[in-house]
């Protein structure tokens, strides 16, 4: 999904600042949208901040746009060739993830992720733009999706409606997989307001 031309700080900057430019938001509006503060938002636009996974799905929530659309620096046509060394990391509360490739087919954005989760580390979100599709290699993942959990092993797959709340848990041991995220190029984001107290622990 990126070509290397720059860090994900200054691709996250630029596409920021022309994302707010475009919606007609002060940093103010922003931060109500999104929940994160107006001194955070004016470092991550200097290109100064250090995103966290629940910052940028924030972003792409109150921006109402693909997460690619916030991180991407578009890649040449042709053969393309992503080495794992070569992708930065983005960070959350309990996972890791390198953004690999975005494909454009049609009226949908495809993103494609490797995914890390850490042992016994619980990844949360209350919901974000798109399907969310994710495809276990190795580990056991437990997923609740609104109040439904279930447990995946090497191979399992699942996938939901990425709007309604979510929670991730690696169980015994750290778990590698594939995210992809799946977007109409029309899509709009839920506007929810960002309240982590509203979404029940994720049990094993």
């Amino acid at each position: 999904m990126s070509d290397h031309r720059g860090s994900i700080q200054e691709m996250l900057a630029a596409n920021l600042r022309r994302a707010r430019a475009l919606h007609g938001l002060s940093l103010s509006e922003l931060s109500r949208r999104s929940g994160i503060g107006k001194a955070t938002l004016s470092q991550l636009e200097s290109g100064s901040g250090n995103p966290t996974i629940e910052t940028v799905f924030s972003l792409s929530r109150a921006l109402e746009m693909p997460v690619s659309d916030l991180l991407d620096a578009r890649p040449p046509g042709g053969l393309t060739v992503v080495r794992a060394d070569d992708v930065e990391v983005l960070s959350g509360e309990g996972v890791d993830l390198r953004a690999l490739r975005r494909i454009d087919t049609g009226d949908t954005v495809f993103e494609v992720y490797d995914q890390q989760f850490r042992a016994d580390c619980r990844q949360e979100s209350l919901g974000h733009t798109g399907t969310e599709h994710t495809v276990v290699q190795c580990g056991r993942l437990g997923v609740r999706v609104d109040r439904h959990e279930v447990e995946l092993g090497p191979g399992d797959y699942v996938g939901f409606d990425a709007s309604l709340p979510h929670a991730y848990l690696a169980t015994g041991g750290p778990v590698r997989s594939v995210l992809l995220l799946q977007y109409r190029k029309d899509q709009g984001a839920p506007q929810v307001t960002p309240h982590r107290d509203s979404l029940p622990p994720l049990g094993r």
